[in-house]
């Protein structure tokens, strides 16, 4: 989301809006090939692990044998759901990037990682981008939610509440959990185009797995440089829409003065979702646990 400095992209030609051409021409075979091995190794870690609406518009977009072409993408997608990509040089400012999405233009930073960058990438790259969010913008709750949080970018900057609805992004857009009829499942982008932490998501019994709260979510610090301490679960995506409703200004000053929540802890007051042994539970405080599916060992990547 932000822009500093340092940043790898090239942005000695972007526009006023830091769009840029995504020259698709220019791109090596050796890149092609490149993303074909990302795309087959995560690809094959789906099943089991991702929710099953993420896998069915990631096969939408058949684009396991090159990198894509953002105009053809967009075509196809506006008409799902009426978004579009536009290209641009890697992260970009806060204000820009919000309107971008308020106005369904969803930023894909145009370079590849390197070969020895597979397993780790300091900057979002177009195959974290695209494979990991594009999926769910053909979803149309997720693509109606991801455009109204764009439209409360603008109050956030202006109240100082930018870095709590951020963490609405990182954990509900990055790291998001979803309970379905199978169980738990990923459809988050940070953990969807990572090798590890999609499978470390789902079954480790590690993290915390909280019932999703817009203002616990929005409370809560989060690492950047680790697995999360903390994942938040949704029952549906209409709940994200539905939070969009909610007004922010209050919940801004409520939290102002007040100390970020450690992810590394709990509150008593959180629907927490467990995973024991063999099988995926639901443990809600003050009711009996549901049972789910039984739980997935977890396979070598």
């Amino acid at each position: 989301m932000n822009q500093g400095n340092n940043l790898r992209g090239d942005y000695s030609h972007i526009n006023d809006d830091y769009t840029i051409q995504q020259d698709w021409d220019k791109y090596t075979d050796a890149e092609h090939d490149l993303w074909r091995k990302l795309y087959a190794r995560q690809s094959r870690i789906l099943p089991g692990y991702a929710a099953e609406d993420y896998i069915r518009n990631l096969e939408k977009l058949d684009a396991a044998g090159q990198i894509p072409h953002f105009g053809r993408v967009s075509e196809q997608l506006h008409a799902a759901t009426g978004w579009h990509l536009v290209a641009v040089p890697g992260l970009v400012p806060d204000d820009v990037f919000f309107d971008h999405l308020a106005n369904r233009r969803f930023p894909v930073t145009v370079w590849l990682r390197k070969p020895e960058e597979m397993d780790y990438l300091v900057e979002p790259d177009i195959f974290h981008d695209f494979f990991g969010h594009v999926p769910m913008l053909y979803d149309p709750v997720f693509a109606d939610y991801l455009a109204a949080y764009g439209a409360k970018g603008a109050e956030a900057i202006a109240m100082g509440g930018l870095k709590n609805l951020a963490r609405m992004y990182w954990y509900m857009v990055e790291f998001g959990l979803i309970m379905t009829e199978h169980g738990l499942r990923a459809y988050g982008a940070g953990m969807l185009s990572s090798q590890t932490e999609t499978i470390y998501s789902v079954t480790d019994s590690t993290p915390n797995r909280v019932a999703f709260d817009l203002e616990r979510v929005m409370a809560t610090d989060y690492a950047i440089d680790d697995f999360q301490k903390t994942y938040f679960v949704l029952e549906s995506y209409d709940q994200l829409f539905d939070a969009m409703k909610t007004p922010m200004a209050p919940i801004y000053e409520r939290l102002v003065d007040k100390p970020s929540i450690d992810p590394s802890t709990t509150l008593p007051t959180d629907r927490l979702y467990h995973v024991h042994g063999d099988a995926e539970r639901i443990i809600a405080l003050g009711q009996e646990p549901h049972q789910t599916e039984p739980h997935r060992q977890q396979r070598p990547a």
